[in-house]
C-alpha cells in the first residue's frame, strides 16, 4: 500500500508519500480502507518530535494520522461489532482498560492512554489496522471528508465544554482560535448549549465564518488585545468560560478574560506550554482550570451523532491528495483558511 511516513523527525521535507507494508489486524482488529484522513495540529508535532514524543522512541518509519473514515475490509477473529462493507470512522484515544480510571469510565486519563498517529501507527494511508474499539459507525449518506474531519476536534470540544467546563445555556464563553478545528467546534457545540459566544481569530474573513457558525461577537487577535475586547464588551464583568488550546502565548489574558469564579478550559497549547500565571489572580478570583483530552466513548457517540444528524457541520478548508502531504503540513503551521485539511489516498481521486 502507499502511505503518509516519515523516517526520521524534522521540517516538513522527511515526509513522503510512498510504499509501506500492507497492515496486518489482530484478533480485536477491523482493517479498513482508508477513503480520506484528515490532519490536526497533533501531526505537526508527531512529524517534529515535539510534546509527549519528547518521552518516546517511535518505531521508525512512523505513518502519522488520527483521524480517517473508510470502509471495512476485515475484521478480527473476536469483532462483533463490525463486518466487511460497514462505514466507518476512527476514534484515537488507546487505553488500557483496567486502570482505576478505565474502571470508573474516564479513559482519557488512563495511566496508559496513546493516541493513534502519535503514539503508535497512525492512518494515514491506504489502508488501516484499528481496534474495533476505536471505531464509529458512520451511517450512509456522509461523506467521507466529513466523517474524517469530526472525530478527534469535535469529541475533544465536547469533552471540554459538556463534561469539563459544564457549559450552561445563558453562560458566556469565549472561544480562543475559532478557524482551527477544536476552535470552530467549540463554537457550534456552544452556540447549540445556547450560550453566548465570543471567538477570537486573526482576519475578517475568518472572523465571518466563526460568526456564521454561531459566535456572537468576534475578536480580531492582531488588532486589538482580547482581554480588553472582553473587559469592554462585558463592563468589566468578563466571561464564564474560556477554550484555551493556544497555550504560551494567550494564557494570562484567558485568566484576565475570566469573570470572578470562572472557569478556564484546555486541551494543547500549540504556542508554548509553560506560560507565565499569576497564582494571585487565581485563588482571589477563585478560578477554576480544567484539563481535558480528547472524549470518552459514550461522549465520542453522542457528540458525532449529532455531526451526522447534521446539528455540527466540520468546515473543510481545503481537500488534497495524500501525495500533497507537505502542503498539507504547511496549512496547519501556516494558520491558512479556516477549519480542517483533509487528505484523500491518491488511489481514490
Amino acid at each position: 500500500m502507499k502511505a503518509v511516513q516519515f523516517a526520521e523527525h524534522g521540517r516538513r521535507d522527511v515526509l513522503e508519500y510512498d510504499d509501506f507494508d500492507d497492515p496486518e489486524i489482530d484478533r480485536d482488529e477491523v482493517l479498513v480502507d482508508v477513503k480520506a484522513a484528515a490532519l490536526n495540529h497533533l501531526d505537526v508535532f508527531t512529524r517534529m518530535g515535539l510534546g509527549a514524543l519528547s518521552r518516546l522512541e517511535l518505531e521508525m518509519p512512523h505513518i502519522p494520522g488520527s483521524d480517517a473514515a473508510g470502509v471495512v475490509a476485515e475484521v478480527g477473529e473476536d469483532v462483533e461489532r463490525f463486518e466487511p462493507g460497514d462505514g466507518v470512522a476512527v476514534s484515537a484515544g488507546l487505553s488500557c482498560g483496567h486502570c482505576e480510571h478505565c474502571r470508573d469510565g474516564n479513559p482519557t486519563i488512563c495511566t496508559e492512554f496513546q493516541i493513534i498517529g502519535e503514539h503508535v501507527r497512525g492512518v494515514h494511508s491506504e489502508q488501516a489496522a484499528v481496534p474495533a474499539e476505536n471505531l464509529v459507525p458512520v451511517p450512509e449518506g456522509v461523506d467521507w471528508e466529513t466523517a474524517a474531519a469530526a472525530p478527534l476536534v469535535f469529541q475533544t470540544a465536547w469533552r471540554m465544554l459538556v463534561t469539563r467546563a459544564e457549559l450552561r445555556p445563558g453562560e458566556s464563553i469565549l472561544v480562543l482560535g475559532a478557524s482551527g478545528g477544536v476552535g470552530h467546534a467549540a463554537v457550534q457545540i456552544a452556540d447549540y448549549i445556547g450560550a453566548e459566544v465570543y471567538a477570537t481569530a486573526s482576519t475578517e474573513e475568518k472572523l465571518a465564518y466563526a460568526a456564521d457558525l454561531g459566535a456572537d461577537h468576534t475578536i480580531n487577535y492582531d488588532e486589538t488585545n482580547f482581554a480588553d475586547a472582553i473587559a469592554e464588551a462585558t463592563d468589566g464583568r468578563g466571561v464564564d468560560v474560556v477554550v484555551d488550546h493556544i497555550g504560551k502565548a494567550t494564557w494570562r489574558d484567558s485568566l484576565d478574560s475570566l469573570v470572578k469564579g470562572g472557569r478556564v478550559v484546555t486541551c494543547g497549547a500549540t504556542t508554548g506550554r509553560d506560560p507565565e500565571t499569576d497564582l494571585n489572580s487565581i485563588f482571589w478570583n477563585q478560578l477554576e482550570i480544567y484539563g481535558s483530552t480528547m472524549g470518552a466513548p459514550g461522549e465520542v457517540d453522542d457528540v458525532l451523532e449529532l455531526v451526522w444528524e447534521g446539528a455540527f457541520e466540520p468546515q473543510i478548508r481545503e481537500t488534497l491528495p495524500m501525495s500533497e502531504i507537505g502542503r498539507a503540513h504547511e496549512i496547519i503551521e501556516e494558520r491558512e483558511g479556516f477549519g480542517k485539511v483533509v487528505v484523500v489516498p491518491d488511489s481514490e481521486l
